[in-house]
């Protein structure tokens, strides 16, 4: 069967060519696209749970999955990069704002797979797993 297994739904190479553009790949001819003016200076990643092991668990260390970061080489640029989880609540604090920070700090990896330790200035909810945090491209050490 030239997909692999019928339940399976295969790799990128057999979804249709026309979904080219998602790939970041530009047709010849093409236009580029317009640039905007706002420059993102932080890299997007999902809180997956705390360090445990079988029994424990040690809330006081996140672990962070971060976008484009597939392997413990990698890992190493985030080392002391700062972390943002932003929330919303109800009520306005004294600036108007209906949003909060907890912040924290990318420790090391975690694994082989690119996966990262943060510890955080206070412990992150259990409700934030699988929530986006912000890595913050600073303090740069390059």
């Amino acid at each position: 069967m030239p997909g692999g297994h019928p339940h399976h739904r295969g790799g990128p190479l057999s979804k249709p060519r026309e979904n080219i553009r998602a790939w970041g790949i530009q047709k010849v001819g093409e236009p580029k696209e317009k640039q905007t003016g706002f420059l993102r200076l932080y890299v997007k990643g999902v809180f997956t749970g705390f360090r445990r092991s079988k029994v424990d668990q040690h809330e006081n260390v996140a672990l962070l999955r971060l976008e484009n970061v597939n392997c413990k080489e990698d890992t190493v640029f985030y080392y002391g990069k700062k972390v943002a989880y932003v929330y919303r609540v109800n009520k306005k604090n004294k600036e108007g704002s209906k949003f909060r920070v907890i912040w924290g700090k990318v420790d090391r990896a975690h694994g082989s797979s690119g996966t990262v330790r943060a510890r955080f200035a206070k412990n992150l909810p259990p409700a934030a797993m699988g929530q986006r945090v912000r890595v913050m491209l600073y303090p740069s050490s390059v």
